[in-house]
């Protein structure tokens, strides 16, 4: 495939300077002193115990399961799984996936809003795709597709049957005189397990936008993990909404989620309206089926060459010269200003003036994703509207061909919250937004999900103590404290799996397989070793943890100038959590160090017992 620059206005076009005073406008009417605490996860009413409830699959009785697991994984999503498959490549079988969720999946088992897709490209989302054998049926698969997979890899590596489903974690307790961690679930288990991979997941613990009324509303509410197709009609590998025909429907965001689900409600309701604090960047959506001549064409090893040429176009840099491969709006950035600096000889330029060029770049990008507003929206006012003021990758960039179209149906109204920081008032009948009552018969919350908020809130587990009771919530109380952003001091024989002080890569696959990889591998050498603990010593721990920040690359100028969003921590200064702390040096010097490290045998900065 040759990838070229992508097509978008001359620098000489754009007044920057007046597009940066725009930007910053937009970004200080958005935001919020509360930053994550605007919005709740237990919802009020009908919406109470939202994380629990199950829309998708009858919770089976079942009776308590008392054992002992060498490991417990808790999670059976893409974290859990691959947790589960690096185990079993290091002869660690005795072993369980335990999840709330009625299967293996994750986020695509309970994400299953009508027109749910991946929107990464698959051939790098989906892993271990030589491994397993299998091809995605279209570049950006959907989302019934992506579920089944990961049941896939549960069968073919033989621990499918083991999992426990429907089983909430309520809490984690190690117990020192037995070397084990007391895993206490809502089912009445009682598990001791010699080790814990805490595979919690991402995206997991929806969230609501704490509305003003939002317990008065008398119609129907759900979120859109928990979409309900006994309401709307359909299901999601036929989303044909036609319970909605007499319906008046509001969906409350303009995130990856209503990006997708937004055109199948304007087909089928009555009347839609898309409530919007942020509009998102929108680009086109080439989604053809792969290609059997493409497949035959590859070579062993492809995946992970595809994936590496991703994470330096999308995330690093890309070597001079070195193409594209997978070429999309993730890509276009570094794409286009590449071409640039080839045209130009590649010069030598100080830091200050990279960062420049590749700014303007950006301006460039952004106003072509707010020029396709305008070709594809008639309304120019309402057009406007939907136009992303905001620097590339302050907010998850998104591609639809059928969302801008949505709005030009007579049944589709936009209400724009932007100047009031949310939706003002939910009432028994609706919401009010700028002295306007909006009657609607049902309110979908496309909101989101805790992802860079306290570990309380996104994990939802009443405990989690080490040694001497410690509790890990209190530990990270100021953000992770790790060595190699995988275990911990004072919590033997646990190891995490996410964004947590570690490399950062731009498949959430491949850097959670890196991890997973990394805690099997020292499961099983210590179970080769005949040894019951692993621990990272106090040492080793804050020896990292100065490394990390020694090199850690400062992005708090760039966020600050952002819209809010979970990619700019709601706008929090300073975040404990923020989703983007990466390894300074690059995946590759990660990778390098983990790996060294594995090679070297010595388990430098930990404990073995």
């Amino acid at each position: 495939m040759d990838c070229k620059p992508t097509d978008v206005p001359s620098a000489d076009e754009l007044d920057i300077p007046a597009l940066r005073a725009k930007y910053y406008a937009e970004r200080d009417k958005r935001l919020n002193s509360k930053a994550g605490a605007q919005y709740i996860h237990d919802g009020p009413g009908q919406l109470h115990d939202l994380y629990n409830t199950d829309p998708h699959m009858p919770v089976a009785p079942r009776d308590p399961v008392s054992e002992e697991l060498d490991v417990a994984v808790l999670g059976g999503g893409f974290g859990g799984v691959m947790a589960s498959y690096y185990l079993t490549q290091q002869g660690v079988t005795n072993f369980r996936n335990i999840d709330h969720a009625g299967d293996f999946g994750g986020v695509w088992y309970w994400n299953r809003y009508p027109g749910i897709q991946c929107d990464n490209e698959s051939y790098c989302y989906l892993p271990l795709l030589e491994e397993t054998g299998f091809m995605p049926s279209r570049r950006f698969a959907p989302g019934p597709e992506i579920m089944g997979y990961i049941r896939l890899i549960a069968e073919k590596y033989g621990f499918a049957d083991r999992a426990l489903f429907h089983t909430l974690i309520t809490a984690l307790r190690w117990d020192d005189s037995i070397q084990r961690w007391h895993v206490s679930t809502d089912r009445g288990d009682e598990i001791l397990a010699r080790h814990v991979v805490m595979a919690c997941g991402v995206l997991n613990m929806p969230k609501l936008p704490g509305i003003n009324g939002i317990a008065r509303f008398k119609g129907k509410m759900f979120h859109t993990s928990r979409w309900e197709y006994d309401y709307t009609g359909g299901s999601c590998d036929n989303p044909v909404l036609d319970k909605l025909a007499d319906k008046r429907v509001a969906i409350v965001g303009t995130g990856a989620t209503a990006i997708q689900a937004v055109p199948f409600l304007a087909k089928s309701a009555k009347h839609l309206y898309v409530v919007q604090r942020t509009p998102s960047c929108v680009d086109t959506r080439p989604n053809p089926p792969t290609d059997p001549d493409w497949i035959a064409s590859l070579e062993p090893g492809w995946q992970q060459e595809r994936i590496a040429n991703f994470q330096r176009h999308a995330m690093e840099m890309p070597k001079p010269g070195e193409p594209d491969l997978v070429c999309d709006f993730w890509t276009e950035l570094n794409r286009n200003l590449w071409a640039q600096m080839a045209e130009e000889g590649y010069p030598q330029l100080s830091p200050e003036e990279f960062m420049a060029k590749r700014e303007v770049v950006d301006y460039q990008i952004m106003e072509r994703f707010r020029r396709r507003a305008d070709e594809l929206i008639s309304d120019p006012e309402l057009a406007e509207k939907l136009k992303p003021y905001y620097r590339f990758l302050c907010k998850r960039p998104l591609s639809s061909d059928t969302f801008y179209p949505a709005f030009n149906q007579p049944n589709v109204t936009l209400v724009d919250t932007s100047n009031t920081q949310g939706l003002q008032e939910i009432t028994e009948k609706g919401f009010i937004q700028d002295g306007v009552e909006y009657e609607v018969d049902c309110i979908i919350f496309a909101s989101g999900f805790e992802v860079s908020s306290e570990l309380e809130r996104r994990w939802g587990f009443d405990a989690v103590d080490g040694r001497n009771g410690a509790s890990l919530y209190d530990h990270w109380r100021r953000g992770a404290k790790t060595l190699h952003g995988v275990t911990t001091n004072g919590f033997p024989n646990m190891y995490f799996i996410g964004y947590i002080q570690g490399g950062l890569n731009g498949s959430v696959t491949e850097q959670f397989g890196r991890q997973a990889e990394h805690a099997a591998w020292i499961i099983g050498e210590t179970q080769r070793r005949g040894l019951a603990v692993a621990e990272t010593t106090q040492e080793g721990m804050e020896a990292y943890c100065n490394h990390f920040a020694e090199i850690e690359i400062d992005v708090s100028a760039f966020q600050a100038e952002c819209t809010p969003s979970y990619f700019s921590n709601e706008g929090q200064k300073d975040a404990p959590w923020s989703l983007f702390r990466a390894y300074g040096h690059g995946w590759d010097a990660w990778r390098g160090l983990i790996n060294g490290w594995r090679e070297a045998g010595q388990f430098d900065g930990m404990e073995l017992r």
